[in-house]
């Protein structure tokens, strides 16, 4: 296949090239004038950032990751799952609220607005933290798989199973947590969420020196090939 030449032919931005940026998408979400909530994930994370942009490139505000939920919260759970991706927002949420963030725009990238995706899991987090952000409820995943009770409910219908039970579960029960008590923990690490940050914390800062969502991806490629090699 013969590239188009003459002209009036225009490379492609880098990044459009390579599918990570629809740059027609992103200059609506900048023209609103509000902060972006850019959320994004891998296999094995979530990363939710409320950005800014600058004359001179994007201004991360806020910035959360799933794996925070483990360092801080003691989470138990997989941190790339829906009840992931809502903690992950609700962290970034009151992180952006204290910083005077009222009000903000959905960025999703190229990812497509798949009902109850991980996005907007996040975002649900994100809306329950305070902010306000332009949303279709329908989008919203169900009360149950947030906050891990379909798991559970899973859980006993295979525990009939103990071989299948194992082999299903064997990462979570490695980590101490059983499937069945999914809902329970993530209340409790909901409710250590909200009584920390709903605290006055004047130590909590713009994080300029948090990477951005492009280098973000990048890393986790670059991870995620090398643990396949």
């Amino acid at each position: 296949m013969r590239m188009a030449t003459g002209p009036s032919y225009r490379v492609a931005f880098r990044r459009r090239r390579e599918g990570k940026t629809d740059y027609q998408l992103r200059r609506g979400l900048v023209l609103s004038g509000l902060p972006r909530l850019v959320v994004r994930g891998s296999l094995r994370n979530v990363t939710a950032q409320v950005v800014k942009a600058e004359l001179n490139g994007d201004e991360v505000i806020v910035s959360a990751h799933s794996g925070e939920l483990v360092e801080k919260y003691g989470w138990l759970g997989d941190t790339g799952n829906i009840s992931a991706a809502y903690l992950t927002g609700l962290l970034c949420g009151f992180r952006a609220v204290e910083q005077g963030v009222k009000e903000a725009v959905l960025d999703i990238g190229l990812q497509y607005p798949s009902k109850g995706s991980r996005v907007f899991a996040a975002l649900k987090g994100v809306l329950d933290a305070g902010l306000s952000i332009p949303f279709d409820k329908e989008k919203l995943p169900d009360e149950k798989r947030i906050t891990g009770q379909s798991i559970g409910e899973y859980a006993k219908r295979l525990s009939s199973s103990p071989e299948a039970y194992q082999k299903q579960f064997s990462a979570q029960l490695a980590r101490g947590l059983k499937p069945e008590e999914t809902s329970a923990h993530f209340t409790q690490v909901k409710e250590k969420i909200i009584l920390s940050l709903r605290k006055a914390e004047p130590s909590i800062e713009k994080v300029k020196a948090k990477p951005s969502v492009e280098e973000f991806e990048e890393a986790e490629e670059e991870q995620e090939t090398t643990e396949e090699e």
